[in-house]
């Protein structure tokens, strides 16, 4: 274990809630603990069984009561961070949790880093990077599937099937040592044969590892959706109906809408990341042509675009630049509007479009269904277990891409019977990238950037 000083901080929300936790860990942890908190019981926190509730008071330095508690203690190794532990459940007042602190930190206490908590497990040996990286995930999820493959890989399902390929890969190393060392002892056709499928096998399972990403990026980041159209057609009034409240302004004048307005919602399991644009025309003003050019950067972000025409109106010149401005590559709807009013706009041209097209009203909530439908048909929601199968973070995918190449190299050095140097300097390359995600190879750039997306007490 790793001698570390003590270090406290809340652990819930900061705001008003029925429970707030302040969570203490470190080598004087219980003896701190032990100066604010008295046991209804009599029992002092030295004494206290492991992960057993006691009930008591909450005390400042002047020996006044800050609240009425619970009071958990777990001893190392088999606590969260693998060192002493306590953790306070207290009244969720802020006041009570920020004063149950500044008692804490009058016994030499100090406050903890963001992640720090986690980071201490990582470095405890309690978890690895995968399972350090899950929980992060596992806070910031947004959808049931997202959070069901964060719970997996804090399970440890990722490091265990990084675990077999990096064993793997090590058996082949200490084989090619061994030949270096011993170079009188030649690698016969069967051996290298062996050699060979060990590592084509190590290289299958990290492509399919691989693949997964793009899927794992779309259910932790969710699909970036533009919504595009010249002003007027209803841009605003569809994603107001999408969202079920009214977040952008609405009016019937033209331009009303100057900036771009990003929100989320899920349809069909998919966190759509939705951003209003202003109306796509050249203008002479220059605050609207602030918002247009703002638009078209959220194009050339988009992975969807949702192109809205106005029903009611035949085609324009600008519909149709509008149109072309969308990147040949990126999945396009076209919502027509408005279809509670008389139909102007006919089938034939839009039929001509090329693209698929649903009449919608935003005002009704009329065809929101159809268009709901096509966005999971482009988007199916991942088939997700527990497993958390799906690599969600480009880290890990960067990592995982440098170790198949490198097996990829010595796949080929063996292949055209090298010298065994070569073949070993490409394996002990995969053995370093895999060594980056799980943590066996360890870096304090990569580490430090990590624990940063954390919240202070996790």
């Amino acid at each position: 274990m790793v001698a570390a000083d003590t270090i406290a901080a809340i652990a819930t929300v900061g705001a008003v809630s029925a429970i707030g936790v302040i969570r203490v860990s470190g080598d004087g942890s219980i003896a701190a603990a032990d100066m604010v908190f008295h046991a209804a019981s009599g029992i002092k926190l030295t004494d206290a069984e492991n992960r057993r509730m006691y009930y008591g008071e909450l005390i400042d330095a002047d020996e006044r009561l800050i609240d009425l508690c619970l009071c958990t203690v777990s001893r190392a190794p088999g606590s969260y961070t693998g060192e002493d532990t306590v953790e306070f459940h207290c009244h969720g007042s802020p006041v009570v949790l920020s004063e149950g602190l500044r008692a804490l930190f009058s016994h030499g206490v100090r406050y903890a880093k963001a992640g720090e908590f986690t980071k201490r497990a990582f470095l405890n040996g309690r978890m690895d990077l995968t399972q350090a990286e899950a929980v992060i995930d596992l806070i910031e999820s947004e959808t049931p599937a997202a959070a069901h493959n964060a719970a997996g890989q804090l399970n440890g399902s990722l490091g265990i099937r990084l675990e077999c390929v990096y064993n793997a890969l090590l058996d082949v190393m200490a084989h090619f040592h061994a030949v270096i060392d011993y170079p009188d002892e030649d690698i016969d056709e069967f051996e290298m044969q062996g050699y060979l499928s060990a590592l084509q096998s190590a290289q299958e399972d990290l492509s399919r590892m691989l693949d997964t990403y793009s899927r794992g990026r779309v259910l932790r980041e969710g699909v970036p959706t533009a919504i595009i159209g010249r002003p007027n057609t209803g841009k605003s009034s569809l994603l107001n109906a999408l969202l079920g409240y009214e977040r952008a302004i609405v009016t019937h004048v033209a331009g009303t809408t100057r900036d771009t307005i990003e929100e989320k919602v899920i349809i069909g399991g998919i966190l759509l990341r939705l951003t209003d644009t202003a109306g796509l025309r050249k203008t002479d003003d220059a605050v609207e042509r602030l918002g247009v050019d703002r638009s078209l950067a959220a194009l050339r972000g988009a992975s969807l675009v949702i192109l809205v025409l106005d029903g009611s109106e035949p085609l324009q010149t600008e519909d149709f630049d509008a149109l072309r401005s969308i990147p040949p590559e990126v999945p396009k709807l076209a919502a027509v509007n408005k279809s509670d009013l008389p139909h102007v706009l006919g089938s034939d041209q839009l039929s001509g479009l090329g693209l698929e097209y649903f009449r919608v009203s935003a005002l009704t909530g009329e065809g929101l269904d159809a268009l709901d439908a096509e966005i999971k048909r482009i988007f199916p929601e991942p088939e997700v277990s527990q497993s958390g199968e799906l690599i969600t973070n480009a880290r890990q995918a960067e990592s995982l891409a440098r170790a198949r190449g490198s097996v990829g190299h010595a796949i080929e050095s063996v292949m055209a019977t090298v010298t065994p140097d070569a073949v070993l300097m490409e394996v002990e390359a995969a053995l370093m990238a895999i060594g980056e995600i799980t943590g066996k190879t360890m870096r304090e750039d990569i580490t430090s950037r990590i624990f940063e997306r954390f919240c202070v007490g996790k």
